[in-house]
């Protein structure tokens, strides 16, 4: 698998939320990446499609809910989210996509 066809695979789509506003204040982007998906492979990713310096990562994984529909129990998924840090003065403009 080419390198670029593996980033695309790592990171999933971006994190739309308040919170995530919020921390774009502080050059920071929220992401969903994939499960098996290491600091340094995410890290890579972001700077090879956003031609982007990444200072840091920070990931953690959350658990899926579990939910009724219908009477019926069900689990939403697990999803693992990264948060970036970008060098100073860059930024991303997840709103455009790739």
């Amino acid at each position: 698998m080419p390198a670029t066809a593996r980033h695309y695979d790592t990171i999933l789509s971006p994190v739309i939320t308040e919170k995530a506003t919020v921390l774009s204040e502080q050059n920071k982007v929220v992401f969903r990446v994939a499960q098996d998906a290491s600091k340094d492979e995410i890290a890579a990713a972001v700077e090879e499609l956003f031609k982007v310096k990444v200072t840091k990562v920070n990931t953690l994984n959350v658990k899926g809910k579990t939910k009724r529909f219908r009477g019926r129990v069900g689990r939403r998924s697990d999803v693992k989210k990264a948060i970036v840090t970008l060098a100073e003065g860059q930024s991303i403009d997840i709103t455009t996509g790739l």
